[in-house]
């Protein structure tokens, strides 16, 4: 019975690693807005991310009331642009699938 159960467990976490979402970890990456980020040192990151918090400090500090329609999407999308770089510079954690989660719940269940 014990066998059966590893082999069922093994055979189920065998199954969600090869079926796991691995396709969209591909495609997410072709869609890094700043690839050069990637290349980059501690130094050069930490001067980017203060360059970027200094413009936000800036648009902030704006009046904005006299600004046009046009210059405040502008405004916008520059926003838009220097969070998408700094989340690009900022990147490099551990990110674990659902297959992943699964098959350390199930190995932690048959050791303990």
């Amino acid at each position: 019975m014990k066998k059966l159960v590893y082999s069922l467990s093994l055979a189920v976490a065998m199954s969600l690693a090869m079926f796991s979402s691995s396709a969209n970890a591909a495609t997410e990456s072709s869609k890094n807005p700043a690839k050069m980020e990637n290349t980059m040192t501690a130094d050069q990151r930490d001067a980017k991310v203060k360059d970027i918090q200094r413009r936000v400090e800036e648009i902030k500090s704006m009046d904005k009331s006299k600004l046009t329609k046009q210059d405040r999407k502008e405004l916008k999308k520059e926003l838009k642009e220097m969070k998408k770089q700094a989340n690009a510079v900022g990147a490099g954690g551990v990110y674990l699938s659902v297959g992943a989660i699964i098959i350390i719940i199930l190995l932690l269940i048959l050791i303990l």
